[in-house]
């Protein structure tokens, strides 16, 4: 038992001359007990599957005092997700406690009265009709950050995580919050959140032993200061703009007008900070994700990069990509949408179930945890041809996959909001790089995926980007500028 704590699944990587499975754990086959899985999901959430869970199905297990019920069929999804929502609308207490420290009572974790307030709120002000005004902000940090690559030294190797991490909360910042962040104040978010990550349990041990809310978070001292920096960086630029120092039509003046004309939704100031938190921390982490783990395929698969690069540069010619471009982006589409089904940021949505039922034919108790895991359903093999194999050309047909057997944003009354928004800006963003860059993971670096709370590879991703051509924004590459290191790894 102790060797668990110690020895990791094997990742299975493979390739070809036209074909690549990226990264993923080997699933276990033979015995697994529940105390195993439970002591595998400590590690990462995706260890803790067999063989025969990447079938769909429904099956459940007692884990210490608590049954824990996976559903990994389109029915039981939706079932779960939609049809009896509210019987699963709360997220798991590990969820709640970890997050809470982070976005209060923010929509993302909120329930019952407070989720059904707040959310047609919140939907609105991320709603896809704010992405003209939003598109601008995406421009803009998209031509910072690729500037700033264009100044390194040629071959140089740097951490794509991180640098996706700022670039997400740039255009956070400018599209929510209508500032610039500072480079240190990027900076603090990415490291605080990296290390919060890392420091979090994604297990709530009581839990399983029986307290149906399981216990508080313990905050040791540098858990508190990876909150901290966080905190920091959302109470300044916060307090900015209700000083009357942002720009106006960002989302949070949206947000603030709005609670002026309703008096009624109770959006004091605690609830207007958390809200916009959550779409702060929501919207920043799972595109950094979903864009590092675009790169990483891209690297391993050229044939889809080349024609990814024809397309840009069909579509917008020299000149940089706009928001107004995406439409037509089909390929660039296709790769976040076949990333997003190999690693969705959330891979597994939890639910604990207010009250009795039945899923299927298993009897499910008040409080049992419900595993909604789209790191499963996505790579079901009686749902998808080659399941671990990246192939964009899946999305670019007009046949969509079958419902409730693709939900990277989830699906039904809690499907993740600003799913518009930040599907557009990861096209622009991978549109973008393409471009000017190609992009390849670092020689001799393995890539090993890891979930405590959002999908990763664990440290990073280190890689080089060579400027094609002499594109620049400019359309001259300077040769005689100084090169400028990026930001130290996180």
């Amino acid at each position: 038992m102790v060797q668990l704590f110690k020895t990791r699944r094997a990742i299975r990587e493979e390739r070809g001359p036209d074909w690549f499975v990226p990264a993923h754990p080997e699933p276990r086959v033979g015995p697994f007990s529940a105390i195993e899985r439970l002591l595998s999901a400590r590690r990462s959430l995706i260890e803790m599957f067999t063989e025969d869970d990447y079938t769909s199905g429904c099956t459940s297990m007692r884990v210490l005092g608590r049954r824990v019920v996976l559903v990994n069929s389109p029915e039981t999804i939706k079932y779960v997700m939609v049809t009896n929502h509210d019987n699963y609308e709360r997220k798991s207490p590990q969820l709640r406690r970890a997050i809470a420290p982070l976005v209060g009572d923010g929509l993302f974790i909120s329930d019952g009265e407070t989720w059904k307030t707040r959310r047609p709120l919140v939907s609105d002000i991320v709603h896809r009709n704010t992405l003209p005004m939003a598109g601008r902000s995406m421009e803009s940090a998209i031509a910072d950050m690729a500037d700033r690559w264009e100044e390194q030294p040629a071959g140089a190797v740097f951490n794509a995580l991180p640098e996706m991490a700022r670039l997400t909360a740039e255009i956070i910042a400018r599209a929510v919050f209508g500032q610039k962040l500072s480079p240190a104040a990027a900076y603090d978010v990415v490291a605080g959140f990296s290390r919060f990550q890392a420091l979090v349990d994604s297990v709530n041990i009581p839990y399983f032993l029986g307290a149906d809310d399981g216990w508080p978070l313990l905050k040791g001292p540098r858990l508190r200061k990876a909150i901290a920096r966080i905190d920091h960086v959302i109470e300044e630029v916060i307090t900015e703009h209700l000083a009357g120092r942002g720009e106006h039509k960002s989302m949070l003046d949206l947000l603030v007008r709005r609670q002026a004309r309703s008096p009624q939704l109770g959006l004091d100031v605690s609830a207007l900070r958390n809200e916009a938190a959550t779409i702060f921390m929501a919207g920043h982490e799972g595109s950094t994700a979903t864009l590092t783990w675009a790169l990483y395929m891209l690297s391993n698969a050229p044939w889809v990069e080349e024609a990814v690069r024809r397309e840009v540069e069909t579509v917008v010619g020299d000149r940089s990509p706009t928001v107004a471009d995406v439409a037509n982006l089909k390929w660039s589409r296709a790769v976040i949408e076949e990333t997003l089904r190999l690693y969705p940021s959330i891979p597994v949505m939890a639910r604990q179930a207010r009250g009795a039922d039945h899923i299927g034919n298993i009897a499910v108790e008040p409080n049992d945890l419900v595993l909604a895991v789209s790191w499963l359903l996505h790579r079901a093999k009686d749902l998808w041809d080659r399941p671990h194999h990246f192939l964009p050309e899946r999305f670019l047909s007009a046949e969509r996959p079958r419902p409730y057997t693709y939900i990277p944003f989830g699906i039904g009354p809690r499907i993740c909001p600003g799913a518009s928004f930040g599907l557009t800006e990861s096209v622009l963003c991978l549109a973008s790089l393409v471009q000017r860059f190609e992009i390849r993971v670092a020689e001799g670096h393995r890539v090993e995926p890891n979930c405590r709370l959002s999908l990763r590879p664990l440290g990073g991703l280190p890689v080089t980007a060579t400027p094609r051509a002499s594109r620049t924004a400019g359309g001259i590459v300077d040769a005689g500028k100084a090169p400028v290191q990026p930001e130290p790894l996180v």
